[in-house]
Formats: C-alpha cells, structure tokens, sequence
C-alpha cells in the first residue's frame, strides 16, 4: 500500500513563489515614474504589436512583466473591470485602486487554488490634476498589492534599477528626463558589466498626460521618442493636443 504524498502548506507556498518569482526575472524590466507633468511608463519592448504598456480607462494605466499571454488576460479583465463600472455607475467612478484590489483577488485566488501561480507583476497608475493626487500600485503574483511613491521597477532584477531611482528620480523631472533616466537604468547590467546602450527602438513608451482632455493616455514612439530621448534636442514634453496632419498632408 502507497504512502499519500504530503507537502506542508509552507512548503507549498514558497514553492510556488519560487516559481513565479523565476519564470518574472527571466523578462525585461519596466519602469513607471512620475513626472512633472503626469507619469511615464518604460519598457524594453522590442515588439511593436505585443503591448507590456497600454490604457485601461480616461485616467487610468497598466504595465507589466512576465508572460505575455497572462498579464494580457489581466489587461482584457481589466479593461471590461472599467467598462462595465463605468457604463454602470460614472467614469468618475473606474479608479486605480478598484482596479488594483480587482487585480489582487485574481492573483491571490490564482496563487492559492491554482496549480501553477501567473507569472506576472503588474503596475495600475492613475494620473490627476495635482501631482501629490497621482496614484501607482504594484500587484504582484500572489495578490499583494503595494502603494508606491513617485516610482517603481519591476520584472528582471530591478533592484539596481529601484537603487537609482531612489538616487536621482525628482517629482520634477521634465518628461524627457524621467524617459531618459528610465532608459539608461534599464540599460543596467546586474551582474555588474558595461550598461546597455538601449536606441528608440528597443523602447516601448507611454504618458498618462496630466494637461490633456480626458483620455490623458498616449504612446510616444518614432520621430517623438527620439527627440525627447536625444540630448542635443530641446524637445522635452509632448503636445497637451493630438498632433493632427495638415490637410496638405493627407494622401
């Protein structure tokens, strides 16, 4: 007659922690900082079609690392999350910290009753009229959730990456300042070698912009991101407004 297997609960946890923990820092590092005009998202992203940044709702963000196809299934529950409490009640209504509560039961129960725990580290902020009033959570996999101030880095090893922010991050920072600083932590090697030289190319970028009207989120790539990412070039912030072509323009 067989024994029956038994692992204590403890044991259980840390494994899957483990787990989780391993499969996150084999990814790329993003970054989500404040600004002095609203707060910047940062990854290393060579994909132009598979988003770790994008919008959930008018004031409202999300960033993440780890696998792909997980933290995707998050952003979908997200988005429908906003949606629906928006319809339902008032968009005044969809928040950073309902998302973030939303996200943590999901991981949590994930975490616990799951075989396999998500892989994934998550960041929802959420911009408002005053800097102080701005909002970041990290949700991590198994549900915790942490308020942070003015910034925070995640996937990868982002302990080098936290250490530097802590040093020279400022609440007023221009815009491409806080793109810049970004990109050059993430360019950071932790085992201690030459830093990366990351170009426009490898970076995925966004702004949840404090001075634009009502949807404040936008991507900022191509020509706008090397400008802002370019020392010798004055540009520093984006248009508050869409830059639409003139009608000459047009094909």
């Amino acid at each position: 007659m067989s024994m029956p297997f038994y692992v204590s609960p403890e044991q259980l946890m840390k494994d899957r922690a483990d787990y989780a923990r391993k499969g996150i820092a084999r990814g790329r590092s993003a970054v989500v900082l404040g600004y002095d005009g609203g707060i910047a998202f940062v990854a290393e992203n060579t994909s132009r079609a598979l988003h770790k940044i994008s919008e959930i709702y008018d004031r409202v963000a999300f960033a993440a690392v780890g696998k792909y196809n997980e933290f995707e299934n998050l952003r979908v529950a997200g988005v429908r999350y906003a949606d629906l409490r928006g319809y339902s009640y008032d968009r005044s209504d969809v928040s950073a910290r309902g998302l973030a509560n939303a996200y943590a039961q999901t991981l949590g129960t994930v975490f616990t009753q799951e075989s396999k725990p998500y892989e994934v580290e998550i960041v929802v902020a959420e911009v408002a009229r005053r800097p102080e009033d701005d909002q970041i959570y990290r949700i991590t996999y198994d549900g915790s959730v942490a308020d942070e101030q003015g910034f925070v880095a995640m996937g990868g090893q982002p302990e080098a990456i936290n250490t530097g922010l802590e040093e020279r991050w400022r609440a007023d920072l221009t815009l491409g300042e806080a793109l810049s600083l970004a990109v050059e932590l993430l360019g950071i090697d932790p085992a201690g070698g030459d830093p990366r030289v990351l170009g426009p190319e490898l970076i995925e970028a966004a702004v949840l912009d404090r001075h634009r009207e009502r949807r404040l989120f936008r991507r900022i790539n191509g020509d706008l991101l090397e400008r802002l990412l370019s020392p010798s070039d004055p540009t520093s912030d984006v248009p508050h407004t869409d830059e639409r072509p003139a009608p000459g323009d047009l094909d």
